[in-house]
């Protein structure tokens, strides 16, 4: 079938439908008439054999993509030309061409990594969502794989999920090749990941390189040969040595050396790594000391049942290099094998720096090292490192092992640690206030040192208090730099270790202050699972709390954390999993109370949890239909007075929390607004902590929903924009920008709305697609702009995206009617609009009694005005009480009152009240409405 041939004004209209444009913005942009753009709207449906508009739609976005440009492989780029291999080049890109992930296997310094970059490389134009290399030999452990590929890929945290699901929702529909290098130090986390990945990417393939299968379901594993010998003096092994030693000694070996070198490299079985080795030495030992030194190495590793042939020569190889080193040299070596990452001179002293070596010889001795390749030396921006090659790292660490140093080493390596962390704890502490501090680069680069330190410390009875306080600092600083999943692993961490050293504790006193560091730990990671949005982890961590400090002897702070979790059952509801049944949070609300002291702190969160369980202030599904108002309002209010009284503002912050919900559900929207940004002030004083940080982030989204409850839209939008530039919302944009969404649909921002939009609806879809009270009012004020843009297709579209974001009775007898209604009237359709709303707000309280019962009142009356309904004077009589002191919403019944009237004055006066209210959209309406056809 021929191509369509398809204008250039027809190509521009088709790109402006991809941009959910309607027909009169289109005509503006290009300054062509509304009948032509419908012309070119047809002619495309034609041409390209499509249904309806929203097809096209689809289809330009699709036309788009092709055409964007595609990224550039994010590979890194090889200092040293590649070499041979165009056999297995050939047969491993074939393999990768037909197969989803291809395991390139072989031993170490065999050549897998290079193989893998070159096939990547030539690979990449095939991949049009780029070519992601991930280096996993300094990852600690197995559960740092997806953390691994999360950063290189850009990848946050997502409210809920692990990174490995983060990882997969942003791959999941594209066209990527991920390269993963040495994967079989943790090839028991790289096979769960690829597991789960493979399944949920249909689109992606993965090359990986190991020294083992990973035994994963699609794999295709690719035996990586030694180098080719035949030939003899033209193999590809001669090729690599004679590549390598000219650019080791300026020159290139005589070509009369050739079949000599030949036999060094059969020698070296073909090994790639080996020959680098030799070559780099070729300058110095000429080729008969080259052949010399590998006969007398050879003999160490023959036989035995550690490796196989290959192994041994280049194990023979890295021996043979060793025994040319001075003995200073030697230890320093096996000492840097210490590291994980590049390290600079610096560090090397601090960690190696100890009898035999003169720790003003260390900086020598690396130039060294680097001289020999043993050592590769690393520029960057903050001066010289040094790293040593995953193979040579692990065999200098036999080598420390087989020396007696290790455990001396790599306590001297925590202890930098430990200096390092905290270092950069008193950065993060001085740098907070700046948008990006330093700190952040020394974390990165200093991260998974700290990690394989704190492995190594865990283990180790004698170093566990160092571990807990390593545990502890990287907690702080993952929580700093916004990883909070390692954050609440770490905390937990931290206690499990005070928790191991009650164990090996002598006296009663050491065992009590242990437990109390465990129960303090846990408290810090249920309020970090907090920020997570983890109800399930928040309610497990406070119980596990409450059980150390009863170890610890502290019935009252078990009081307080089994209180804790009971408010968080009911508080959090929506963030759970799996609810915890009713009798089991009453029973534990009962143990706390047995358990209390009376003192301020247990009686303020004893308060808290009645409001929270026997009250239901905060309105969760599991709470009783039978509860009082008045009732709510007292608990809570009890709640906030003993909070205050123990001058814990977190504490204080969540009871007005539960007294700005008990309000609401009395019908005192002000009164639940006053209370929520009280919460926001009271706050902004408070030190930042996990806990506080939670409370702020909670208390915008409160401050914000409750302003636009009462008509203070500028005071919303305000508050909306604090919480959406929060750190702790930058990777979850749809709960960062849900109620400022809402604020500016009302306030007519409707370009605000549309830009905010697609951050929501991108991270909405990378969340797993959630619901939340929030999400689904935030798609429907999509909608309702869409709509008042006249735009159906998109309106529909982000009509579906409400529809899984909430629920379907709050969008149908709450926000959901006050948006539809809004929309029908501005089309003059205000019957249809009075039908949407045509239950009395009393009918429907539960569902506007929070946010939207006074535009629910004010948009029922007017649609009762404009569709003539006998009891419309009577409605707007009675809706006068319900929003007094909403600016906007009296705005609204004045309007309706003017146009009842018949009085077209009035109408255009109300545009005023509006503007000033904040509500542009509404402003503009009454000048429209003010012309006598308006008001018929």
């Amino acid at each position: 079938m021929p191509t369509p041939v398809i204008s250039p004004r027809e190509a521009d209209v088709l790109a402006l439908l991809g941009e959910h444009l309607s027909n009169a913005e289109i005509a503006a942009r290009l300054f062509i008439s509304v009948r032509t753009v419908e012309s070119h709207t047809s002619s495309l449906l034609r041409k390209l054999a499509l249904p309806d508009r929203r097809a096209l739609s689809r289809r330009a976005v699709e036309l788009a993509r092709a055409e964007r440009p595609r990224p550039a492989p994010a590979l890194p780029a090889p200092l040293t030309a590649f070499v041979g291999r165009e056999r297995e080049r050939a047969a491993l890109a074939a393999l990768l061409a037909d197969h989803r992930q291809v395991t390139a296997v072989g031993p170490g310094g065999v050549g897998k990594t290079r193989l893998a970059l070159a096939v990547a490389a030539g690979a990449a134009d095939g991949f049009t969502d780029g070519v992601w290399f991930v280096d996993l030999a300094p990852v600690a452990g197995p559960d740092r794989v997806a953390a691994a590929v999360a950063a290189v890929l850009g990848v946050g945290e997502q409210p809920g999920q692990g990174l490995d699901e983060a990882v997969c929702a942003a791959l999941a529909e594209r066209r990527a090749l991920l390269v993963l290098d040495n994967c079989e130090q943790v090839r028991d986390g790289v096979a769960p990941f690829l597991e789960r990945m493979l399944a949920a990417c249909p689109q992606v393939r993965v090359l990986a390189t190991s020294r083992a299968r990973l035994l994963v379901p699609f794999e295709r594993a690719f035996p990586v040969p030694p180098l080719s010998r035949d030939g003899g003096a033209t193999s590809e092994a001669v090729a690599l040595f004679v590549e390598r030693a000219t650019a080791a000694a300026g020159m290139a070996p005589d070509p009369a050396l050739r079949d000599g070198i030949a036999a060094v490299c059969e020698r070296l079985d073909g090994m790639a790594l080996a020959i680098e080795l030799a070559a780099a030495r070729w300058p110095t030992l000429g080729l008969d000391g080259l052949r010399d030194g590998l006969s007398d190495q050879l003999r160490i590793l023959a036989g035995g049942p550690r490796a196989d042939e290959r192994h041994r020569s280049v194990r023979a190889v890295l021996d043979w290099s060793h025994e040319l080193l001075e003995p200073a040299d030697r230890a320093l070596l096996r000492r840097v094998s210490a590291f994980v990452l590049p390290f600079t001179a610096g560090a090397a002293v601090s960690v190696a720096g100890f009898a035999p070596l003169d720790p003003g010889a260390v900086a020598d001795g690396l130039g060294r090292l680097a001289e020999q390749s043993l050592l590769t030396v690393v520029p960057s921006a903050h001066g010289t490192r040094y790293r040593a090659q995953e193979t040579i790292r692990q065999y200098g660490a036999e080598l420390l092992d087989g020396a007696g140093e290790s455990a001396r080493t790599r306590g001297r390596h925590l202890d930098w640690c430990l200096g390092g962390a905290d270092g950069l704890a008193r950065a993060a502490d001085e740098e907070r206030q700046l948008p990006e501090g330093g700190w952040q680069a020394g974390f990165d680069a200093l991260a998974e040192e700290l990690r394989a330190a704190l492995a190594w410390a865990a283990e180790r009875p004698e170093r566990r208090p160092d571990a807990r306080r390593l545990a502890l600092g990287l907690a702080g600083l993952a929580f700093d730099r916004h990883l909070l999943g390692e954050a609440q692993q770490r905390l937990e961490q931290a206690a499990a270790l005070a928790t191991a050293l009650t164990e090996d504790s002598p006296t009663d006193a050491a065992d009590a202050t242990d437990a109390v560091n465990a129960a303090d730990s846990l408290r810090e990671a249920a309020r970090v699972a907090g920020c997570r949005r983890l109800g399930d982890d928040m309610y497990r961590l406070h119980r596990a709390a409450a059980a150390a400090a009863l170890d610890a002897g502290d019935p009252a702070g078990a009081a307080r954390d089994l209180a804790a979790a009971a408010t968080v059952a009911h508080r959090f509801s929506s963030t759970f999993t799996r609810l915890p049944a009713a009798a089991e949070v009453t029973a534990l609300l009962a143990r706390a109370r047995e358990l209390s002291d009376g003192s301020p702190a247990a009686s303020a969160a004893l308060a808290l949890a009645e409001a929270a369980v026997l009250a239901d202030a905060y309105g969760s599904v599991q709470g009783s239909p039978d509860n009082t108002a008045r009732e709510t309002v007292g608990y809570a209010e009890r709640a906030v007075d003993l909070a205050r009284r123990a001058g814990d503002p977190v504490a204080e912050s969540a009871a007005l929390d539960a007294l700005s919900g008990a309000h609401s559900w009395a019908g005192e929207p002000f009164a639940a607004a006053g209370a929520a940004r009280r919460r926001v002030e009271l706050l902004a004083l408070a030190p930042r902590t996990p806990a506080t940080a939670h409370e702020q982030v909670d208390a915008l989204a409160m401050a914000a929903a409750t302003a636009i409850g009462v008509g203070e839209l500028d005071r919303a939008r305000q508050w909306g924009r604090q919480l959406s530039g929060h750190p702790l919302t930058a990777e979850v944009g749809h709960h960062a920008t849900s109620w400022l969404l809402v604020a500016d649909a009302f306030a007519g921002q409707e370009e605000d709305v549309l830009a905010g939009g697609a951050r929501f609806l991108d991270a909405w879809e990378q969340g797993g697609r959630p619901r939340s009270f929030s999400l689904g009012p935030a798609a429907a004020a999509v909608a309702m702009v869409h709509g008042l843009r006249g735009d159906d297709g998109a309106r529909a579209s982000w009509l579906a995206v409400a529809g899984r974001a909430g629920t379907e009775e709050e969008y149908r007898h709450g926000y959901g009617a006050v948006f539809d209604a809004t929309v029908l009237l501005d089309r003059g359709e205000a019957e249809a609009a009075l039908e949407r709303l045509s239950p009395a707000p009393e009918e429907v309280w539960k569902w506007v009694s929070w946010v939207w019962l006074h535009w629910y009142a004010a948009v029922r009356v007017e649609a009762s005005v404009l569709s003539g309904h006998p009891e419309a004077r009577e409605r707007l009589a009675g809706a006068r009480a319900t929003v007094a002191g909403n600016p906007a919403a009296e705005a609204q019944l004045d309007r309706a009152e003017a146009l009842l009237d018949g009085d077209p004055a009035r109408v255009r006066a109300s545009a005023a009240a509006f503007a000033s209210a904040g509500s542009h959209y509404q402003s503009a309406r009454s000048l429209r409405l003010a012309d006598p056809a308006g008001i018929s």
